[in-house]
């Protein structure tokens, strides 16, 4: 029995007494421990050694105290167990040597065994679980379809994408010949998650708000919700889409068991946008944590209020930043936690 289960009753949409809380890259480089071992292994290194994964996932949950511990890990394994290089390089982020232009590079591509290609996140996921010996629920994750389509066809981070939204759109049959394998591979990825203890999943539609509302309906949101079909009957699933607010009528009813926002959505919005019924997770702006840390408290209160307590999961509008100051993302945590 968990001893801390705030978090999946939220997304079952039971009362608490207050809002579970988490942050998105809650495992990560404003923790002094994780760059003690950046430093030390390269970051693949560090996601493919279980034992690696397992104290970075951990990381948090003992310095900080969320509500859940997300396992640490990244979005491009999926691309790598396709049989893609994926390198990452100083300064510049995911690197892909060999991009993906067409469809007999699509063709090369594999649906993996999972056990095989990604056998060491099922082995960080159960050596996690016993580490976190039910002290709370555990997070797995996978990239929506067409984020990884972002990075395999443009090769690297960009701030529009424009190579990846001109295959899309100048060689549509293969850009969706593309989107459904990455979206068969995630499924099974998922499902394995899911068999190896997880306890929710989340799909990160980070680079979703790039498209037009019409656009995100043909190249995104449809392989979301082959994900969310396959999984909504064995474990809740989180969407969150960077920039999605336009989509969140269809998300909401989409069987998911709760949606991310980010901070260019208000509250009231997401609310009125999703049908009222959904739980909802956000949606601090990440840069507010540079605030005084009383600040943060009241700003916290603030947007716990707005939400409401009920239906509501406390986290960043996206992934914490490097430069935050430990003591204030404890303090965001703190703060939930003292909301009665």
């Amino acid at each position: 029995m968990l001893k801390n289960d705030l978090f999946l009753k939220a997304l079952k949409g039971e009362k608490v007494k207050r809002p579970p809380v988490w942050m998105m890259r809650q495992a990560g480089r404003y923790l002094p421990d994780f760059m003690t071992l950046k430093n030390k292994y390269d970051f693949f290194t560090r996601c493919q050694t279980p034992e690696l994964a397992t104290k970075i996932t951990l990381m948090p949950i003992e310095q900080i105290g969320p509500d859940a511990a997300i396992l640490f890990s990244d979005i491009l394994v999926v691309l790598q167990a396709m049989q893609m290089t994926v390198e990452m390089r100083d300064n510049i982020g995911p690197w892909i040597p060999n991009p993906v232009r067409s469809q007999s590079d699509i063709d090369k591509l594999i649906i993996p065994n999972i056990n095989e290609h990604l056998g060491y996140v099922m082995e960080a996921i159960k050596m996690t679980k016993t580490e976190l010996n039910q002290r709370v629920p555990l997070i797995g994750f996978a990239g929506s379809p067409w984020t990884l389509l972002c990075y395999a066809v443009q090769g690297q981070g960009s701030k529009n994408f424009d190579k990846a939204k001109a295959f899309c759109f100048s060689q549509t049959n293969e850009a969706h010949s593309l989107l459904q394998k990455i979206t068969d591979t995630t499924i099974l990825y998922l499902k394995e998650k899911v068999a190896c203890g997880v306890n929710a999943i989340q799909i990160f539609d980070s680079w979703g708000g790039l498209l037009s509302p019409e656009d995100y309906n043909i190249f995104s949101w449809p392989y979301i919700q082959q994900i969310i079909d396959a999984l909504k009957n064995e474990i809740p699933t989180i969407i969150f889409g960077k920039g999605c607010w336009f989509a969140l009528h269809q998300m909401g009813k989409s069987g998911a068991a709760a949606l991310g926002v980010d901070w260019t959505c208000s509250a009231k919005n997401a609310r009125y946008l999703s049908g009222g019924q959904i739980t909802l997770q956000g949606n601090f702006d990440p840069s507010r944590l540079l605030s005084p840390i009383t600040e943060i408290t009241e700003a916290v209160y603030k947007m716990i209020n707005e939400f409401g307590k009920d239906r509501y999961i406390v986290n960043l509008g996206h992934g914490i930043l490097p430069n935050i100051p430990v003591d204030h993302a404890k303090a965001f945590v703190d703060a939930v936690k003292s909301y009665y």
